[in-house]
């Protein structure tokens, strides 16, 4: 309603278009919502009319004519990780550009606690991307089956996903700390959830396999976080290792600043290499050698297989999805060098 001096001019409705166009109302809605429902010279009437009358659809009545919300939810494992951040931040973009809204939610790496918000979003949006899902397979099958789904970082059959090249991500990492002479590697893990670590981890261990002359050291499974670094570090030090690859780089920070705080230079001691290549890579002393993922790239291939109005995104267990497998690229910086021309003695000290 918009008041001019003692004059109330209300706001055109449908109706008001219907009689000036001579439609009914429902042919207004698909005319304005679905014009390839509607015969060329029925939809023009009905433009004309609303154009004269200023007629503008409300949000929810739209809805419910086109069975859309223009929202979509996007699920992330922490939003405090610089890597999820960028990446929402790419997904926000992606979404604005294509007319949608994007509701986020933080799991806080709790697996338990996803079937639950899934459940809570599902009826509201247009499509759930997850990114790093932990939730058991038939638990994000059971919400795929009520809304379009998407999963990055994480392949489930019988839903669309967007991965990363987690073996060829790991093999460039091995592959340049072998090239520096480090025949004694380490793996610091993530989640044992984590489909992204289980891969890793398989490929760390197929390359030892693949080449008798490099020992590998697998430290476990730890927090993705600072602390979880931290844990690992003095594992690290117990073995002979002289390089290590960390779960990200939030992981790699908390290695290096135990490491350093232990008497044990990077990189002349000890190397370290990482995955996520986040702005904290190069904002330590060493910068981080760190594998750099295309979250741009990631981002809108997940937003258009969750988008595409052909196929469904989400079919039942053991169907054939769609799938794109996207490739790294490690970025090397200081924190990675030659390895020691004496093997370095595991430490024991606290």
């Amino acid at each position: 309603m918009k008041r001019t001096g003692r004059c109330v001019h209300l706001a055109a409705t449908a109706d008001d278009v219907a009689r000036a166009a001579g439609v009914s109302v429902s042919t207004v809605s698909r005319a304005l919502s679905a014009p390839q429902k509607v015969a060329p010279d029925t939809r023009l009437r009905v433009v004309q009319a609303a154009e004269t009358l200023r007629y503008r659809p409300s949000r929810a009545a739209r809805d419910l004519a086109t069975g859309r919300t223009n929202n979509i939810g996007l699920v992330i494992p922490d939003l405090e990780n610089p890597y999820f951040s960028s990446l929402t931040k790419a997904f926000q973009s992606g979404a604005h550009m294509q007319g949608y809204q994007l509701f986020v939610i933080d799991t806080d790496e709790d697996a338990t606690r996803e079937p639950e918000v899934l459940g809570r979003l599902a009826g509201d949006v247009d499509g759930i991307i997850l990114c790093s899902p932990r939730a058991a397979d038939d638990q994000l099958l059971a919400v795929a089956s009520e809304v379009r789904v998407v999963t990055t970082n994480r392949r489930i059959p019988g839903i669309a996903s967007v991965l990363i090249d987690e073996a060829g991500s790991m093999g460039q990492a091995m592959r340049h700390l072998v090239a520096l002479g480090h025949r004694q590697i380490a793996y610091a893990g993530g989640p044992l959830t984590s489909w992204s670590d289980q891969h890793r981890r398989a490929a760390f261990t197929a390359f030892g396999e693949a080449d008798d002359g490099v020992a590998l050291h697998d430290l476990g499974s730890f927090l993705p976080y600072f602390s979880g670094g931290v844990a690992a570090a003095d594992l690290l030090l117990a073995t002979p290792a002289t390089a290590v690859i960390a779960f990200n780089d939030l992981m790699a920070l908390g290695l290096l600043d135990r490491i350093k705080s232990r008497g044990v230079e990077v990189p002349r001691q000890m190397s370290i290499a990482s995955f996520d290549n986040t702005m904290f890579a190069s904002a330590v002393t060493p910068h981080l050698t760190s594998v750099d993922f295309p979250r741009r790239m990631l981002a809108r291939h997940a937003l258009e297989l969750l988008l595409s109005r052909g196929r469904p995104a989400a079919g039942s267990a053991g169907e054939e999805s769609p799938s794109k497998t996207l490739t790294t690229q490690l970025t090397i910086r200081a924190s990675s060098g030659p390895a020691p021309e004496t093997t370095r003695s595991p430490r024991t000290e606290a």
